[in-house]
């Protein structure tokens, strides 16, 4: 029988958040799958974890993806770990959970700490909705087209970056979304963790005049149905309400029905466009 991969969550700071169920299967696989072997032995010192230990990173994941996966095939059980948080979460993990599935490999996680639910958790932001945007792209194509995207995302957003990046990164999202709440938290779990809350406006200000230090996680306010409501109006106003009916009818909607749209996108009655366009 083939054997399974066990996804553990490793501490994002504070050794204790580490589980004993985390723990004792470390103990119990044949072969650790670590991110950073060098990182990760510290881990398994502290713990008494004796078990053999490989690499698997960005660097690596296809080629050796492959040879873990056969390994699992063999009857072997691994652990993956990443350097710190539950893997799989904005790391290579991710590929070799497809791996495993495609090879008809069973797949188990076992949970713990993550950075961006303790920091969502700590940020005074609606947390019934949201999205997760890891790392914003470097391409800086690939990162306009994510922004723009941002900017009428209604869910709250939650957005790594480090610290010498953190102030130009805070600087772009005012610019394309506009002022809004956002909580900064830092060293999450450890001693010295911190939960910043303001708006993006004082985020610069704060640090234009004092250096960012440590990986942050950014929890950002989402903007409000009533806001994409009003953004909506004022872009459909700029046209007349012919054009806007034009623009309808020459995606080969009938009249009838381009009159409802038209009604609807500028928050007025069907007498009401049907007056303007008599």
């Amino acid at each position: 029988m083939a054997g399974t991969l066990y996804l553990c969550a490793t501490p994002i700071g504070n050794l204790e958040d580490m589980t004993f169920r985390v723990i004792r299967t470390l103990k119990e696989v044949d072969l650790i799958a670590a991110e950073d072997t060098r990182n990760s032995i510290k881990l398994l010192n502290h713990f008494e974890i004796h078990t053999p230990m490989t690499s698997y990173h960005e660097y690596n994941k296809i080629e050796k993806g492959r040879k873990l996966v056969e390994k699992l095939l063999d009857g072997q059980n691994i652990a993956l770990i990443t350097d710190a948080g539950t893997p799989g979460i904005s790391d290579p993990g991710e590929e070799l959970v497809k791996m495993c599935y495609e090879a008809g490999v069973s797949v188990t996680s076992l949970p713990g700490a993550a950075a961006c639910i303790t920091a969502l958790t700590l940020s005074g932001l609606s947390t019934r909705r949201f999205a997760f945007e890891a790392f914003l792209p470097a391409d800086k194509k690939e990162r306009q087209e994510v922004l723009a995207e941002l900017e009428n995302e209604t869910r709250t957003m939650i957005i790594y970056e480090a610290p010498h990046r953190l102030l130009r990164t805070l600087k772009e999202l005012l610019e394309r979304l506009g002022d809004r709440k956002v909580t900064i938290c830092r060293e999450l779990t450890k001693r010295h963790e911190t939960a910043f809350a303001t708006t993006l406006s004082d985020a610069v200000s704060y640090y234009e005049a004092k250096e960012p230090r440590g990986e942050c996680v950014m929890v950002l306010e989402g903007k409000s149905r009533q806001e994409l409501k009003e953004a909506a109006i004022a872009k459909w106003e700029e046209m007349s309400i012919e054009e806007h009916m034009e623009y309808y009818l020459t995606q080969g909607i009938d009249r009838k029905d381009a009159m409802k749209k038209v009604a609807k996108d500028r928050g007025v009655s069907k007498r009401d466009v049907y007056q303007a366009l008599l």
